[in-house]
């Protein structure tokens, strides 16, 4: 899942770096500077004294919530990956209070469901499942050009078609089209999340290149 992220932090660090005279801005770039150096938990604590300060702002705590929720499907201690994934529901609940029905905040909802159904799908898996899809649903009607939800959504889908014995290439061809969006896509704001294109080449390679 880390390779979910992650060389846009460096990319958006970059893309911003000339511009970023605010102490919020300087703190962004910081924070996606240093998730781009492969220190995700070190980018998380600044990420979390940004949204701690700049309470208006909703990508500060998207990010505290993306990066604990994709760090956790790596962690196979309970205890540690319920921790990681309180954090994560804490600062999406706070994100969403400034932001509600964003579909990137319902991306990363979905995530963390399947966080916990990729820990234990004997007992989170029925329990979950119908979350997760119902999730993106919601994302994609909200905006059906986003490419996060698109693959995100995609991707939990082929997964369940496997589940039932279903070939996941027949989902190649609405894979390439959800590739195509990521080139379409338009950031709205200043730091606001670019990722996903080389994951999803990625899933594109192993499903459909074989």
């Amino acid at each position: 899942m880390q390779t979910l992220v992650f060389t846009f932090a460096l990319m958006i660090s970059v893309a911003f770096g000339v511009t970023a005279q605010t102490p919020y801005q300087k703190g962004m770039q910081k924070a996606l500077t240093t998730w781009g150096e492969d220190k995700p938990m070190e980018a998380s604590n600044i990420f979390e004294r940004i949204a701690n300060v700049e309470t208006d702002q909703w990508l500060p705590a998207y990010y505290v919530a993306l990066i604990n929720t994709i760090e956790s499907y790596e962690e196979m201690d309970l205890d540690k990956r319920t921790a990681m994934l309180n954090k994560a529901q804490e600062y999406l609940n706070l994100a969403k209070g400034v932001s509600p029905s964003n579909p990137e905040l319902l991306v990363v909802e979905a995530q963390w469901y399947i966080s916990w159904v990729a820990f234990d799908g004997e007992k989170y898996g029925m329990q979950y499942a119908p979350k997760v899809a119902a999730i993106y649903q919601k994302a994609a009607k909200i905006d059906p050009e986003n490419p996060r939800v698109a693959m995100g959504k995609l991707e939990w889908d082929m997964g369940s078609a496997s589940f039932f014995g279903q070939d996941p290439a027949e989902f190649c061809e609405d894979l390439q089209k959800a590739i195509l969006l990521y080139d379409n896509f338009q950031a709205s704001e200043e730091f606001y999340p670019q990722h996903g294109k080389g994951y999803g080449l990625k899933v594109i390679d192993r499903t459909c290149n074989n």
